[in-house]
């Protein structure tokens, strides 16, 4: 009878481990060759989804104005608005500085960022002032 409970709660054991583990995908059939000649408008689209979630956010800093007009509910005009305002030391002065209306904002904010410039690049881009002369030189 021992035997018969030990093997019992065995089966049990197996079952519910069973059970729990994680599934694995099966293996897609191969498509029939008249398939691949024609392939769906669904399949297209769906590579170019992911490319375009791989892609690193548009510097607002640095993009052109085309770029920047490519954005959802961004036109020439406020392409030009963004360059203008440049450096951005964030992406949400956009609405700060009334560039953008928050609804704007909201559509474009995961695909665009702020990157700052490098001290020794601001060094570099910045005008080059005349020494001044000391006023208690002798």
């Amino acid at each position: 009878m021992k035997k018969i409970i030990t093997l019992a709660a065995a089966l049990l054991i197996g079952a519910s481990g069973a059970a729990f583990a994680q599934k694995q995908e099966a293996p897609k059939p191969a498509a029939a060759p008249a398939a691949k000649a024609a392939p769906a408008p669904a399949a297209k689209a769906e590579p170019a989804l992911a490319a375009d979630a791989k892609k690193e956010p548009m510097d607002i800093n640095s993009a052109t104005d085309k770029e920047l007009a490519s954005l959802p509910k961004i036109g020439e005009a406020k392409a030009k608005a963004i360059i203008k305002g440049r450096p951005w030391s964030g992406k949400d002065d956009l609405v700060k500085k009334k560039i953008l209306s928050q609804a704007d904002y909201d559509a474009i904010k995961d695909l665009i960022i702020a990157k700052q410039a490098k001290k020794e690049e601001a060094k570099k881009d910045a005008p080059k002032e005349a020494p001044k002369k000391d006023a208690k030189a002798k």
